[in-house]
């Protein structure tokens, strides 16, 4: 058989012919939902991953689009009744569109821009003074009221419309390597910062860290580590994820911890897949996978352990939290009861429940910086199911499902406030009252 994918990992004849064509996936798919046309379904792309494995048709300025589109949410993979390993599918894919299609000067640019920045942290931090001007002179608002970006270039402009708050905590490297446990040590425990989470959202870092030590944990912060290769791997960044994993990887290594924690959703994914991004290494091969079998999403881990802590109420009324599911923990990783569980643990709590609470709420990594248009569509979706519940607060476990709700939030009336749930846990321990907007 003729194949016009190159010889390096194609994705397998058999997990595509494991795919019926039923059809169960296309109302789950978001990307199907907003554009509507089969090529952008993952059983779309599947009889193109058909086509080209079999000679019929290329990679090309036709057919790579269809594999941009894709958000990588994984819903396809939790709805479809014959078992069909899309995750793997795509997985291999990507590489192969990166290599094979020669991208446009825009889309060169942007994508330079992105994975030489965002999955440095060192590089990032940099910029973070020239960012706080930006917003404190009052320049931002200027931009984003006259809507130039947006005529300039609309993924610029997207990318601006996340940018979070830049504070003095941004600036601040506060965690110290080794954080005892409060009283008897159950527990010995690393930690991956992340990359935007440590910067921007350096309040949850130390809240983990703060819950973690109160139930028992001795924290582990290697400073070493960098970036989990998150970004590079789901746009198909073969060699970058890889090189990133090996150096998380080696950052933990004979730190002798029990698990290894992490509190972003696309992340964790991610982490927990460094067996399959590095299978073909033979020295890291092995390290790879009991690397990746000692990750656990905090809230994960939190559950199996129990907590010791007591918890108080978070507000001297009813308080109204909905959960929004980050795609690559509901999905990816199959946790959903744990972060329910453990928010109903705290007192006066009613936690509310969205329609559509599997759709993707379009972040996807960067996807909502590439492809804008949908992403938009979609996050405008996800927001409007979470106010709609009348919850007062939305708990969201992935700091870009939280810029991404954020971002839509800013056009509704009294929005309500967005907290990593591992940040409830931590106020609800200290005794922490939160002011309703």
């Amino acid at each position: 058989m003729t194949t016009n994918f190159d010889t390096k990992n194609p994705p397998k004849q058999k997990l595509i012919d494991s795919c019926v064509h039923c059809g169960f996936c296309l109302s789950t798919c978001p990307s199907y939902r907003v554009i509507g046309k089969e090529m952008d379904s993952p059983r779309g792309r599947i009889y193109l991953m058909d086509a080209i494995n079999k000679g019929e048709a290329t990679i090309d300025e036709a057919t790579s689009p269809h594999f941009d589109s894709c958000l990588g949410c994984l819903a396809c993979v939790t709805t479809c009744p014959s078992g069909v390993q899309y995750d793997k599918l795509i997985a291999a894919t990507r590489p192969q569109v990166e290599r094979n299609q020669p991208r446009n000067l825009s889309d060169r640019l942007i994508r330079t821009l992105i994975f030489n920045l965002f999955p440095y942290p060192n590089r990032l931090r940099a910029l973070l003074p020239s960012l706080w001007l930006y917003q404190k002179s009052g320049i931002q608002q200027v931009i984003r009221n006259s809507k130039i970006l947006d005529k300039v270039s609309p993924r610029l402009a997207a990318m601006e419309s996340i940018l979070p708050q830049v504070t003095p905590e941004s600036l601040q490297d506060k965690l110290p390597t080794i954080i005892p446990a409060q009283g008897e040590t159950r527990y010995r425990v690393g930690v991956i910062l992340g990359c935007v989470q440590r910067l921007f959202f350096s309040s949850v870092n130390e809240a983990t860290v703060r819950v973690l030590t109160a139930n028992g944990c001795e924290v582990i912060i290697p400073k070493s580590q960098g970036c989990c290769a998150a970004l590079p791997a789901h746009q198909g960044q073969e060699i970058q994820a890889q090189q990133l994993a090996r150096q998380m990887i080696d950052s933990f290594a004979d730190t002798n911890v029990d698990a290894i924690i992490i509190n972003a959703a696309g992340c964790g994914h991610t982490l927990k897949e460094y067996g399959h991004i590095l299978e073909d290494d033979p020295e890291y091969r092995t390290k790879a996978q009991e690397f990746a079998d000692q990750v656990k999403d905090v809230q994960e881990f939190l559950s199996s352990i129990k907590l010791t802590t007591e918890l108080s109420p978070l507000s001297d009324q009813e308080l109204k939290i909905v959960y929004q599911d980050a795609c690559h923990l509901l999905h990816g990783q199959k946790i959903s009861l744990q972060p329910r569980q453990l928010l109903r643990k705290i007192p006066g709590i009613t936690l509310k429940e969205p329609i559509d609470a599997a759709l993707c709420c379009g972040s996807a990594g960067i996807y909502n910086m590439l492809q804008p248009e949908v992403a938009n569509e979609l996050g405008q979706q996800k927001v409007t199911n979470l106010i709609n519940t009348g919850a007062d607060i939305i708990a969201s476990p992935n700091p870009g499902c939280a810029l991404q709700i954020t971002k839509h939030l800013r056009f509704k009336d009294k929005p309500p406030m967005v907290i990593h749930p591992v940040e409830l846990l931590d106020y609800s321990i200290r005794g922490v009252k939160l002011k309703l907007p």
